[in-house]
């Protein structure tokens, strides 16, 4: 499913008109950005966590070089489903492929 198709099942689902949806949703992601930007990290019960892990520095290698690079320690952003949203997933069963006889 891409952003569109989500804007239009919310759309479809609650009346809300497809602009107004798109707008509320590109807040929302500019919201959970600005926040892992400033380092706080954003805590939705039932869902998950928007959170920022920190990788330490280490040397990496440039192979076609063959020389050693310096890479600085940094965050990057990550996402912790909560128990629930995980447990939901699980028990849910992939529909069977059929297969061509």
């Amino acid at each position: 499913m891409r952003k569109a198709d989500l804007i239009s099942e919310i759309s479809d689902k609650t009346g809300i008109p497809k602009v107004d949806v798109m707008f509320t949703l590109e807040t929302m992601f500019k919201e959970i950005k600005r926040s892992l930007i400033a380092g706080e990290n954003i805590y939705i019960r039932g869902f998950g966590s928007f959170i920022t892990k920190k990788r330490a520095a280490k040397i990496g290698r440039n192979i076609k070089k063959n020389t050693a690079v310096e890479i600085p320690e940094h965050f990057i952003p990550a996402f912790k489903p909560a128990k629930e949203f995980v447990t939901e997933v699980k028990s849910k069963k992939l529909p069977e492929t059929e297969t061509p006889q």
